[in-house]
C-alpha cells in the first residue's frame, strides 16, 4: 500500500478505547487521507477533521468516551464547524441519547434518539448482512455516486428515519432508517465502511474530496 502524500488531508483517528482503530485507519488511508490516531483530547482543538469510530455497548462507549476527556472537546470543535465522521456507534453517539442505554446522554448534536429494531419474520436482530442504500438529498458522502449501492451491516439499534435529516442514505430493514447522514459539518455512516467493498471506499473517498478538499 502507498502512503498518503503529504498534501493529503490529515484526519485525528480519536482512540478512546471502544472503536477498532486500527480498521478504520487503513480505511482512511486507502481512500486517501493521512491519519493521526490519538489518544489524547489535547489534539482535538488543532486538528482540522476528526473521526470517532464507536463499537460496543452505548453505555460502555460513552463512558469510555467521557473518562478519556474527550466529550466537551469534540463538541465544541463540532459546534465550531470542524469536519466529523462517526463511524458505526460513533454516529449514534451524535445524537441525544439511545435505547441501549436509558439515562446515559448521547453528545446531542443531533437531536433524538438512537432506536432498537423490533424482531420480525425475516428480519432478525441483530440486521447482519448487506443491504440497499437509498440516497437522499444531496449528501456529499453520496454525491456522483450512481447506480444500485449496497453496504454491510451489523447492529441492532438504529437512527429511525424521523430524526431531522436533509442529505443523507436511507435503509430499509423492517422500518426506514438512516445509514448514512450529513448534517452541516456533522458526517456518519452506521455501517462500517472498511466491510462494505467498493461502495464502502467510495464513501471514504468522497468524505476526503467533498467535505475535507
Amino acid at each position: 500500500m502507498n502512503a498518503p502524500a503529504s498534501t493529503s488531508p490529515e484526519v485525528l483517528l480519536l482512540d478512546y478505547g471502544a472503536g477498532n482503530v486500527r480498521s478504520a485507519a487503513k480505511a482512511l488511508e486507502r481512500a486517501g487521507m493521512r491519519v493521526r490516531v490519538s489518544d489524547d483530547p489535547a489534539d482535538v482543538p488543532h486538528a482540522s477533521a476528526l473521526v470517532v469510530p464507536g463499537q460496543g455497548h452505548f453505555r460502555q462507549v460513552m463512558e469510555a468516551f467521557e473518562m478519556g476527556g474527550f466529550h466537551g472537546p469534540v463538541t465544541d470543535a463540532a459546534r465550531a464547524g470542524v469536519p466529523l465522521l462517526g463511524i458505526c456507534v460513533g454516529m449514534q453517539m451524535l445524537l441525544s441519547d439511545s435505547e441501549e442505554a436509558p439515562g446515559v446522554p448521547g453528545l446531542n448534536l443531533i437531536p433524538g434518539t438512537v432506536r432498537k429494531f423490533t424482531a420480525a419474520p425475516g428480519h432478525k436482530v441483530p440486521q447482519m448482512g448487506w443491504n440497499a442504500l437509498e440516497s437522499v438529498g444531496d449528501s456529499p458522502l453520496l454525491r456522483g455516486l450512481n447506480g444500485p449501492a449496497y453496504a454491510y451491516f451489523v447492529h441492532s439499534y438504529y437512527v429511525p428515519a424521523d430524526v431531522s435529516v436533509q442529505h443523507g442514505v436511507l435503509t430499509q430493514y423492517g422500518v426506514p432508517f438512516w445509514a448514512a447522514l450529513s448534517v452541516g459539518n456533522l458526517h456518519a455512516t452506521q455501517f462500517h465502511p472498511e466491510k462494505s467493498g467498493a461502495v464502502g471506499l467510495a464513501l471514504l473517498e468522497r468524505f476526503r474530496r467533498n467535505v475535507l478538499g
